[in-house]
C-alpha cells in the first residue's frame, strides 16, 4: 500500500474543489483495504469513491482511502431473474450499461448517474421514478475499527428518500465492498411514467420500448438538462425535493397555481425543489465562480476556482430564500464535509 502525503483531491470530487487530503492511500481490493484497517486502525479514516455526493470545504486531516476495488459478478436464478453483483470502486453508469448489454433489467432508469457503486447504496440513488432499493438484494461492507465484514440485507438498510442507515446510525462506520442486485432478464417491467420519458420515446417514434431504449432516453434527458462533471465542476442534484403536508401544498397552491407536485400519499405532496429556487431567481445566476445551473436549477455548479465555501455559503442564501419565500425547508442532497 501506497501513502501520498497532502494529496490534492480536485480529480477526486466531481464538484472540483482544491482541497487537500493529509494522507492518501489507494484501494485496489478488499485485502488491501482489510490490511489498511489493520495498520492505520488508530487513525482518523475517511472514505472517498467517486466524490460525486460531497461538497469538500475544507482540507482533510485523515487517512483518506479511496476506494477502487473492481469487479462484477452474475448468477442466474431462474428464467427471469439473475443476481448480479459490482464491487465498490465500479463507475455506476459503466456498471448499469454493463447490465443492459446484457439485458439484465432493473436499473435503467438510473443511467447516467455520477459516482461509484459503493456508494449508490448510502444515498439511495435514484431518478425518474426508480430507486436503488427496488432491486437491491444486499451489500457486504466492513466495520472501519474492527474490520469485521456484515453483510446488510435490503430491510437492515432502512432506506428512505435519499437516505439510508449509512446515512444515519451506521454513518461512519463501516466500508461498503460489494453491492447486489436482483434484476430481470427478461418480460422487464418499465418504468416511463415520468413525461419526459415518454416524451423522448415519442420524439424517436418508439412504441415498444426496449431497456436499452429507456436508458437511452435517459441519457439524453440528463444530458440536455445537467452539466458534465468533466466540463463544469458540480454534483448533480444540491437539494432534496421538498414532501410537505397536502394541507400546506394547498395554500401554497392559492398563492402559486402554476406550481409543479407529485403526490406521495394521501397526507403528503412533493414538490420540486428546482421550480422553487428558479421562481426565487437564482437559476443561471454566478457569484464569482460559484453559481447555479443555467438549465437546472437545482444543480449548483463551480465554474472554475470556486472553493467549497463559497458553494456553501450560495446554498445557504438560496435554503434562506425559499424558507422566506415560501415557508419551505431545502435540505440538502449532498453530503457537507
Amino acid at each position: 500500500m501506497k501513502i501520498e502525503r497532502n494529496k490534492s483531491l480536485k480529480k477526486h470530487n466531481t464538484f472540483g474543489i482544491h482541497v487537500k487530503a493529509s494522507e492518501f492511500i489507494k484501494i485496489n481490493s478488499e485485502k488491501e483495504l482489510i490490511e489498511t484497517l489493520s495498520v492505520y486502525k488508530e487513525k482518523n479514516i475517511f472514505i472517498l469513491s467517486g466524490g460525486s455526493n460531497m461538497l469538500l470545504t475544507k482540507d482533510l486531516n485523515a487517512l483518506v482511502l479511496h476506494i477502487a476495488i473492481k469487479g462484477i459478478t452474475t448468477e442466474l436464478q431462474s428464467n427471469n431473474s439473475v443476481l448480479v453483483s459490482a464491487n465498490a470502486g465500479e463507475n455506476w453508469h459503466d456498471f448499469v450499461q454493463f447490465c443492459i448489454d446484457n439485458n439484465f433489467g432493473g436499473l435503467e432508469n438510473l443511467s447516467l448517474i455520477p459516482g461509484y457503486v459503493g456508494s449508490a447504496p448510502i444515498q439511495n440513488i435514484g431518478a425518474y421514478g426508480v430507486e436503488l432499493k427496488d432491486s437491491f438484494v444486499s451489500c457486504e461492507a466492513l466495520h472501519i475499527h474492527t474490520g469485521e465484514k456484515k453483510i446488510f440485507s435490503k430491510e437492515d438498510c432502512n432506506f428512505g428518500y435519499r437516505n439510508s442507515i449509512f446515512k444515519n446510525e451506521l454513518k461512519g462506520e463501516y466500508i461498503i465492498t460489494k453491492v447486489t442486485f436482483r434484476l430481470t432478464t427478461k418480460d422487464h417491467v418499465l418504468n416511463t411514467s415520468y413525461g419526459a420519458i415518454e416524451n423522448a420515446l415519442k420524439e424517436k417514434n418508439t412504441t415498444n420500448p426496449t431497456i436499452k431504449d429507456v436508458s437511452e432516453a435517459v441519457i439524453a434527458i440528463r444530458r440536455s438538462k445537467l452539466p458534465d462533471p468533466n466540463e463544469i465542476g458540480n454534483s448533480g442534484s444540491f437539494f432534496k425535493n421538498p414532501v410537505i403536508s397536502q394541507e400546506n401544498f394547498f395554500k401554497l397552491q392559492k398563492s402559486h397555481p402554476d406550481i409543479p407536485f407529485y403526490k406521495v400519499d394521501e397526507e403528503n405532496i412533493k414538490v420540486p425543489a428546482g421550480w422553487l429556487i428558479e421562481q426565487s431567481g437564482f437559476k443561471g445566476k454566478r457569484w464569482g465562480d460559484a453559481g447555479v445551473h443555467a438549465k437546472q436549477a437545482l444543480v449548483l455548479v463551480n465554474y472554475d476556482n470556486a472553493s467549497g465555501q463559497e458553494i456553501l455559503e450560495l446554498s445557504k442564501k438560496i435554503q434562506q430564500t425559499i424558507k422566506e419565500k415560501f415557508d419551505i425547508t431545502l435540505e440538502t442532497e449532498v453530503n457537507i464535509i
